[in-house]
C-alpha cells in the first residue's frame, strides 16, 4: 500500500509499505477520502509541536471514511465492504494516536475494533465525499454543544475554517435564530454566505456596527452592544477574547475551539459583574459523532460545497500547502480511489 510518511519540517515521503496485518480482533479498512487538518498544516509548515502529536518516520492524518477490506477470525460486528468513520481517538486502541491514525495512507489497522467506539457505521445517505468532513464536524459540534445553546439565541463564529463552518451550523441545527460567520478571507466568506449565514468581513466592515444591525442591541457593562449571545473562537486571534471581553453584553458565553497556547489576562470583577462564561472545547464525543451524522442525513445545507479542492496521494505536499491558503482554499481532501 501506499503511506504518507512524516519527516520533519516540510518533508514528507509516500512509501510502498506492506498492508497491515489483521489480528483475529481487529478490521482492516481501506480509505476512500481523507481531509486534511488545519494541524496537519501546522506540523508540515512548522515541524513537530506545532499541531497533533506526530511522529518524525511515522503514518499521520486523522480525518477519513473508510471501507471494511478485511476482519479477523473473531470479528463478528463488521461486514466487508461497509463503510465506516474512524473515531480518531480510539481507533487505534491509543488516544495518544488521535492525530496520527494513518488518514494518508491507504489501509489502517483497526485493533480491536469496535463498533460506535472505534468505528462508526457511515448511513448511506452521506457520500463517501461528504463523509470525510465527519471529524472535523464533530470538533466544531463540540464547540456549539459547549455554549449551551438555546432556540431562538444568537451567535457569531470567528474563523470560516471548516471547524468554525461547521460551528456554525450545529448552532443552527440546535435552534439558534441568527448565526454570523466572521473572517478575512473573502473566498471562505462567500462560501458560509451561499449556505445561508450572515457574514462578516472584519478587514473591510466594523464588526460592532455590523452585528448590531444583524442582531440588534443588548446592554453591556460598557453600554450599548450586539445582542449576540454566543461567541465561538475558532480563529484563536487575540484580538476575538479581546473584543468579547470589551464588547460582549451581558450574560454572552464565549467558546475557545482554536488550538492556542498563548496566555491571556482575565479581568476577573468584569467577568463576576457581566456574569459572562467563558469556556474551552476540544477534541469530541460519542454523541457528537450522532448529531453530525443527523445533520449530514438532513439535507438541509450543501456541505460538500466547504471541499474546494481533491488530491490523490501521490499529490499530498501540494495538498497540504493549498490547505494552508486561506485565500483560495477551504476544505481540501485526499481521494483514494481517483486511480483505481
Amino acid at each position: 500500500m501506499k503511506a504518507a510518511i512524516y519527516l520533519g519540517k516540510e518533508k514528507i515521503e509516500i512509501r510502498e509499505m506492506p498492508m497491515p496485518q489483521c489480528g483475529d480482533n481487529d478490521v482492516v479498512v481501506e480509505n476512500l477520502y481523507s481531509g486534511i487538518c488545519g494541524t496537519d498544516v501546522a506540523v508540515f509548515l512548522h515541524g513537530p509541536g506545532t499541531g497533533h502529536r506526530v511522529d518524525i518516520g511515522g503514518e499521520f492524518g486523522h480525518e477519513t471514511v473508510s471501507r471494511v477490506a478485511e476482519v479477523g477470525k473473531n470479528v463478528t460486528e463488521f461486514a466487508i465492504g461497509e463503510r465506516v468513520y474512524p473515531y480518531p481517538l480510539f481507533a487505534k486502541d491509543d488516544t495518544r494516536r488521535a492525530g496520527t491514525i494513518g488518514g494518508f495512507s491507504e489501509y489502517i489497522r483497526i485493533p480491536n475494533a469496535k463498533r460506535n467506539r472505534s468505528l462508526y457505521a457511515v448511513d448511506a445517505a452521506i457520500s463517501d465525499r461528504l463523509a470525510c468532513l465527519i471529524e472535523p464536524f464533530t470538533v466544531g459540534c463540540r464547540a456549539a454543544r459547549r455554549s449551551a445553546p438555546k432556540e431562538r439565541e444568537t451567535a457569531v463564529v470567528f474563523g470560516c475554517g471548516t471547524i468554525g463552518m461547521a460551528s456554525a451550523v450545529a448552532l443552527k441545527h440546535f435552534g439558534l435564530e441568527k448565526v454570523m460567520v466572521c473572517d478575512y478571507s473573502e473566498f471562505r466568506l462567500s462560501i458560509a454566505k451561499k449556505l445561508g449565514f450572515e457574514v462578516c468581513n472584519m478587514g473591510k466592515i466594523d464588526f460592532i456596527t455590523h452585528a448590531k444591525e444583524c442582531f440588534g442591541i443588548a446592554p453591556s457593562l460598557k453600554g450599548e452592544t450586539a445582542n449576540a449571545d454566543i461567541w465561538i473562537d475558532a480563529a484563536g486571534a487575540k484580538s476575538v477574547f479581546d473584543s468579547f471581553m470589551q464588547t460582549g453584553k451581558i450574560e454572552s458565553r464565549f467558546v475557545s475551539v482554536a488550538v492556542n497556547k498563548a496566555l491571556r489576562s482575565l479581568d476577573m470583577l468584569h467577568l463576576t459583574y457581566s456574569q459572562k462564561s467563558v469556556i474551552g472545547s476540544g477534541g469530541y464525543r460519542p454523541e457528537d459523532v450522532s448529531t453530525v451524522m443527523e445533520i449530514m442525513k438532513s439535507g438541509r445545507w450543501a456541505l460538500e460545497t466547504l471541499i474546494t479542492h481533491e488530491f490523490q496521494i501521490n499529490e499530498l505536499e501540494a495538498a497540504i500547502r493549498t490547505a494552508g491558503n486561506v485565500e483560495r482554499a477551504l476544505n481540501v481532501t485526499i481521494r483514494f480511489d481517483a486511480t483505481k
